[in-house]
């Protein structure tokens, strides 16, 4: 079986030169404790940035709700959203927000990720996507215990109705991070530019559907989604930056002739 963190064939330019410092820290780690565990180790370090900003983007809510900003919009998406339905589109986007949910989108996540890690016979898709899925889920349960926010009127939601807080879209949140990944997963094996930019492309539709199909069913405010975007890419950010730090080093070691 070959490295875990084996690189194969990737787009030029992607070697982060920018990031020089945390290369020589990842070097430092893997040397001491090895590349798994200083992955594992700079992902909770990662993990725990995350869930900050969690809790400063609930911060930057509140203050936004005071001041009647990105707010205003959650009462007029959602009434555009209840003037848009129709019994057959009702049913037709249920389906596919059931994609997302707790159930659905772990089971999607995982199989993909099954399938890439036997095909590559490396552990590092399946690795990347439980992490991934860890810290989504983290910061999912942390900005809903944080903020506590009631969802639309159930007058205006679309059954089966759900109790959980609102803020922010753990359906959203979690297609991000994970659609993300797994573009991510597909792009380093892509060798033509226009195949990466169609992954990329359908990758970012089905998190932009995924988020907009609560606001129709009248599940989430819009704010909640627009949140769980910019969590969801913040999250995917670094997870995809560790990964690229980690094979970078090895690829160094590999070039060097190091063990």
């Amino acid at each position: 079986m070959s490295s875990p963190w084996e690189r194969g064939p990737e787009p030029d330019g992607w070697t982060p030169t920018a990031l020089r410092p945390l290369i020589r820290f990842v070097q430092v780690l893997a040397r001491w404790m090895g590349p798994h565990l200083a992955l594992v180790l700079i992902l909770v370090i990662g993990g725990g940035f995350a869930i900050a900003f969690t809790a400063v983007s609930g911060e930057i809510y509140e203050s936004v709700v005071e001041k009647d900003g990105l707010s205003a919009l959650d009462e007029p998406a959602l009434k555009a959203a209840v003037a848009l339905r129709s019994p057959g589109l009702n049913t037709a986007v249920t389906v596919f927000t059931n994609v997302g949910g707790p159930i659905g989108m772990p089971i999607l996540a995982g199989a993909a990720a099954v399938v890439l890690s036997l095909k590559r016979k490396s552990v590092a898709p399946l690795l990347l996507m439980i992490v991934a899925a860890a810290g989504s889920l983290l910061m999912t349960l942390g900005g809903k215990q944080a903020i506590g926010r009631l969802r639309p009127p159930m007058e205006f939601a679309i059954p089966p109705f759900e109790y959980s807080p609102s803020f922010p879209s753990g359906h959203t949140l979690n297609a991000t991070v994970l659609a993300g990944v797994f573009a991510y997963l597909l792009i380093l094996r892509q060798r033509h530019k226009r195949t990466r930019v169609l992954t990329v492309i359908v990758a970012v539709l089905f998190v932009v559907a995924m988020g907009l199909s609560r606001v129709y069913l009248g599940h989430h405010w819009l704010t909640d989604v627009i949140v769980a975007w910019t969590l969801g890419v913040a999250w995917l950010a670094v997870v995809v930056s560790v990964h690229r730090l980690v094979i970078t080093f090895l690829g160094r070691r590999r070039t060097r002739g190091d063990p």
